[in-house]
């Protein structure tokens, strides 16, 4: 990738960044959106309102194509503030839902559905073509927005993440809670692996290893490859 900036505005700016569970991206690119008055998509937050809305029908997770068919349907209204969730289902409020771990058990089923990922990127493409917004997920720089003027790899090293993901979800970073998210956070990553790219950066991707930088200096590197990379500044 040329080391010269893109000529571009914030207003059609695309930032894509992906990474495995526990990397950081989702609160990174919430804080890199924030800074650059951008808006946000959490794309795992689209899987996760499939999946409830399946369990919720008491549909069938490995009926792929009922899945499927649901997604396609999906009466989905998600906000684009990075300051603040919003996932609403068929009128019902899912933010709070689709975080629990019984979600997350079974999200997995749902994101290695190839029918639900071509209905789910078709809809976040159509986000990304408006421009003004950081996409953040599984295959945003090479299938989402492999046009996107910043594309980022955001990682760290395995012991890091499940520290991360223990204290996200069990307040504690003990050897007790790590064990509890281990496999939610190396399952999940391997199941997604089979459908989806997100531990080695394509060619034209800038990694940024988080592993010994705190949340602010990881948000600060993002800004800079930002800058760096399309003329934009926070």
């Amino acid at each position: 990738m040329s080391d010269t900036p893109a000529d571009v505005s914030a207003r059609d700016l695309v930032v894509a960044i992906d990474g495995p569970s526990g990397s950081g991206k989702s609160t990174v690119a919430r804080r890199v959106a924030a800074s650059l008055g951008l808006r946000y998509l959490d794309t795992g937050a689209m899987y996760r309102a499939v999946t409830w809305w399946a369990l919720e029908q008491g549909v069938d997770l490995a009926d792929t194509e009922r899945v499927a068919e649901l997604a396609r349907e999906l009466p989905l209204e998600q906000g684009l503030d990075p300051r603040t969730e919003a996932v609403r289902v068929a009128g019902t409020d899912v933010a709070a839902a689709i975080r629990t771990s019984r979600i997350s058990a079974a999200v997995s089923a749902v994101a290695t559905n190839l029918g639900v990922r071509a209905e789910l990127v078709a809809r976040q493409q159509a986000v990304a073509r408006e421009g003004g917004v950081v996409v953040e997920g599984r295959d945003i720089t090479t299938v989402v927005a492999p046009d996107a003027p910043v594309r980022v790899l955001l990682t760290a090293d395995e012991r890091v993440r499940l520290s991360r993901r223990a204290l996200e979800v069990h307040g504690s970073d003990d050897d007790t809670a790590v064990d509890a998210t281990r496999d939610q956070v190396i399952r999940r990553d391997a199941d997604d692996s089979t459908v989806a790219s997100f531990h080695e950066a394509a060619d034209g991707v800038d990694v940024i290893d988080s592993s010994i930088l705190s949340l602010d200096e990881t948000v600060d590197a993002v800004l800079k490859l930002v800058e760096a990379r399309s003329g934009v500044r926070a």
